[in-house]
């Protein structure tokens, strides 16, 4: 076979072949890197809240204007609620509790001090939409330890705020019990401190969440004769695309945080774009294929006449098309492995970024990429190697 190469590589024209291969580079590193991309952030911008139950909705009053411009009208009253239950596609509904008192707190993160005597704000919900463990999401009254879910603001302020000033490393959700956070309230003649036991932290709360069970308690004990009405409503229906659920809430002033509906256009531009991009990406992988199945349909058509006489001397149209066939595999595997080289380096580059913007995101590695790779190459492969062998029986047969 080494001497039918040396007699089938003349003509070979190099700078067809290289432009051949730098198109192709080109075109798979875009198709892998728009993978990946989507692959590594889509996670971030669609995971669910790791605290609370998914499928839920949270409703509350619009914001009036002028008049109507007052706390009271924000808060949903026992009539309001009943009327909301009452409703068909409603299946199942809690209100937010907010203290009815005021209490300070004193946050460290490993010893630390990044709050002190920060007055905090607490909220409770109904435990069937907290996915955490009884056991840890209990509260015995009396007790000076509470589990608390923490929003993920402070997080997100201690890592780019905090740590960056003080040159401090930064922690993640998994990083929980280096956060020393202690509750102090001063209320209907009470002083008390209570340790809060950080168990997470949650996207989609503004204020501190503790159990249902020690802000019953808590507001028995410290504002026995003062009463918050609801000014939130978490929910869940049958299907929150329903017309008729979002035309009652239309009808009655009530509007639905768009936190998920955000995260899902943000999710949805995502996908689009990188769909644009592996398209672009595809298409100069054909221009690519068509430029090598055009130089080698080209070398083989220089080479017909030899290719004719070593078919009349014996050799068979497989043993005297494998030359091209292994040229074409050793360019389309060179373009595979520089392609993996390139996205290597790339999302070493851009995923320092994007986990300091999500410290809790979870590395889903590159192995469905490295597949997608190894799809591409074995099909552009194989039609290499379809194609050279009609060719080559095409010539056979012309001549005979």
């Amino acid at each position: 076979m080494t001497l039918v190469w040396k007699l089938l590589r003349q003509h070979i024209s190099i700078p067809q072949l290289a432009g051949f291969f730098l198109a192709n580079l080109f075109g798979m590193t875009i198709v892998l890197l728009g993978f990946q991309f989507y692959h590594d952030v889509a996670s971030a911008l669609t995971a669910e809240d790791s605290f609370m139950r998914s499928g839920f909705l949270v409703i509350n009053k619009k914001i009036g204007t002028g008049s109507t411009l007052s706390t009271e009208a924000n808060h949903f009253s026992d009539a309001e609620i009943d009327d909301i239950e009452s409703q068909d596609f409603i299946t199942a509904l809690g209100t937010f509790t907010s203290a009815a008192y005021k209490a300070d707190a004193n946050m460290s993160v490993n010893g630390t001090s990044v709050l002190n005597n920060g007055e905090i704000s607490f909220e409770s919900i109904p435990n069937q939409f907290v996915e955490v463990p009884l056991k840890a999401w209990k509260y015995t009254p009396g007790s000076k330890e509470i589990p608390i879910i923490l929003p993920k603001i402070y997080l997100t302020m201690y890592n780019f705020g905090f740590a960056q000033i003080h040159s401090l490393p930064k922690i993640s959700e998994g990083l929980v019990g280096l956060v020393d956070f202690y509750i102090h309230i001063h209320a209907n003649g009470y002083t008390d401190t209570y340790r809060g036991k950080v168990i997470g932290f949650s996207n989609r709360l503004s204020s501190i969440l503790v159990p249902q069970a020690f802000m019953d308690w808590s507001n028995q004990r410290y504002a026995p004769h003062q009463s918050v009405a609801p000014t939130r409503l978490i929910l869940t229906v049958k299907n929150p695309s329903d017309g008729h659920f979002t035309k009652y809430l239309d009808k009655k002033g009530y509007e639905q945080e768009n936190d998920k509906l955000d995260a899902e256009k943000t999710t949805y531009f995502l996908r689009l774009l990188v769909t644009i991009v592996i398209i672009i990406g595809l298409v100069i992988s054909a221009l690519s294929f068509y430029i090598l199945m055009l130089s080698i349909y080209l070398l083989l058509q220089k080479n017909s006449e030899k290719l004719e006489n070593l078919l009349l001397i014996g050799y068979t149209p497989r043993q005297v098309a494998w030359p091209y066939r292994k040229l074409t595999l050793v360019l389309n595997f060179g373009v595979l492995l520089i392609a993996f080289v390139i996205l290597f380096a790339v999302r070493c580059y851009y995923m320092s970024i994007v986990e300091s913007l999500f410290p809790n995101l979870d590395d889903r590695g590159v192995w469905p990429t490295l597949l997608v790779g190894f799809v591409l190459f074995i099909l552009v492969s194989t039609f290499n190697h379809i194609a050279i062998g009609r060719k080559v029986i095409h010539i056979w047969k012309y001549r005979n």
